[in-house]
C-alpha cells in the first residue's frame, strides 16, 4: 500500500490571480450568507498599501487564498477561503500561518480577524492561537435577510515595548 502526500504550495499573489480567487470564493462561500467579494472589490483592496495576497495550491491547482493588510502595528485578515475539495488537507492552516509570518516580518504586533457566527473556521483560528476579543450582534445580513453575529478574534504577535 502506498500513500501519496499532497503538499500545500504557497505563493504570493497579485491581480493576475483574481480569476482563481473568484473561483475559490464561489466554491467556498455559501451564497446564502453573501460573504464573497466581487473581483472589483478584491482588485480595489489589492491596490491599497500594506495589502498582500497568498495563494495555496495542491497538485498545481489553486485551492485556497488569504487576503490581509497591515497598517502600522496591526494587521487584519480580510478573507481566507479554501475550496471544499481542499478542506481538512492543511490548506487553511498553511494560509493562516503564512499570513501570520508575513505580518511578523512587517513588524506587526497584533493581527485581527472577524468571522460570522457559526462559521466552522473558528476552530482553525483558535488552533492557530487566535482568541475571541469581541462580538458585533446582528452585524452580517444573509441573502434572505437573516442576521448573524460577527465574532472578532486577535492574536498577539510581538509584545509592545515598554517605552
Amino acid at each position: 500500500m502506498s500513500t501519496t502526500l499532497n503538499l500545500v504550495e504557497l505563493r504570493e499573489g497579485g491581480a493576475q490571480d483574481l480569476p482563481s480567487v473568484a473561483r475559490i470564493m464561489i466554491e467556498a462561500f455559501d451564497p446564502r450568507y453573501g460573504e464573497a467579494w466581487t473581483p472589483a472589490q478584491c482588485m480595489g483592496m489589492l491596490a491599497l498599501p500594506g495589502v498582500w495576497l497568498v495563494l495555496a495550491s495542491l497538485d498545481g491547482t489553486d485551492m485556497g487564498f488569504a487576503l490581509a493588510r497591515s497598517v502600522g502595528p496591526e494587521a487584519e485578515l480580510l478573507l481566507l477561503a479554501t475550496s471544499p475539495a481542499a478542506r481538512r488537507r492543511g490548506v487553511g492552516g498553511a494560509l493562516l500561518r503564512a499570513v501570520v509570518a508575513e505580518a511578523e516580518a512587517r513588524g506587526v504586533e497584533e493581527i485581527h480577524l472577524e468571522v460570522r457566527s457559526g462559521n466552522d473556521a473558528v476552530r482553525l483560528y483558535r488552533r492557530e492561537g487566535f482568541d475571541k476579543v469581541g462580538e458585533r450582534p446582528n452585524y452580517y445580513r444573509g441573502k434572505g435577510g437573516q442576521l448573524f453575529d460577527a465574532h472578532t478574534f486577535a492574536r498577539r504577535l510581538i509584545e509592545k515595548s515598554d517605552h
